[in-house]
């Protein structure tokens, strides 16, 4: 199976519009269109059912205390962990694209409603739910596709992988506000294949700027 995306290169920086964050005028931090990127796949075995897609962060730090803070940089050796940026499930194998914007245009605070959305298939919760838990303004379920918004002060470049999976039932066992590692868990013996594509994004001026 294959995934591609006619949005960048595989592997190469995704541009700022499909992420949450991006660099303003004076340096600091905004929030940025936050498009969903165009996603394709080809291959696809013939008896799957429906798809998964995940996109996740393998960079994030383990701990927060250094995020963010202008006078310092987030060591590249602190532990990293996964943020989940966008889980979907059950979505039909056929017709084998995902449009630009299709999913998600602009930063809504408290989250995007779900679980359900287009074509009849689901969104999980991302990570920017347990992210602004605490943020009385910002705070809710946020479902659906929410880009790359790193630490500014981060001194790895992260990476994104978007993962889809061909699975050989129609509708995943989940129910509610269900999470990626919830769908990973459910995916055990039900992948007949599974594709990927990434890209990499910072905020830190230090490194390189990210395309527009």
């Amino acid at each position: 199976m294959k995934l591609w995306s006619d949005n960048w290169t595989n592997g190469d920086r995704i541009p700022a519009r499909f992420a949450a964050g991006c660099l303003d005028e004076s340096g600091g931090v905004r929030f940025s269109d936050n498009l969903n990127p165009h996603l394709a796949w080809s291959d696809v075995p013939a008896s799957a059912k429906s798809m998964v897609l995940i996109c996740h962060d393998f960079d994030v730090p383990g701990r927060s205390d250094d995020v963010n803070k202008p006078d310092r940089e987030v060591p590249a050796d602190l532990p990293r962990v996964d943020f989940f940026h966008w889980v979907l499930i059950d979505l039909p194998p056929r017709p084998m694209a995902i449009a630009e914007g299709e999913y998600s245009r602009g930063f809504v605070p408290g989250g995007k409603p779900g679980p359900h959305t287009l074509h009849g298939a689901r969104h999980g919760l991302n990570d920017y739910t347990g992210w602004f838990a605490t943020d009385a303004r910002m705070r809710g379920e946020y479902f659906g596709y929410d880009g790359p918004f790193p630490p500014f002060n981060d001194s790895l470049v992260h990476h994104y992988v978007f993962t889809l999976y061909a699975v050989s039932i129609a509708r995943m066992p989940l129910e509610g506000a269900f999470t990626g590692p919830q769908v990973r868990a459910a995916l055990a013996g039900r992948v007949l294949a599974e594709a990927t594509f990434s890209g990499t994004y910072s905020l830190n001026p230090r490194l390189a700027i990210p395309t527009l």
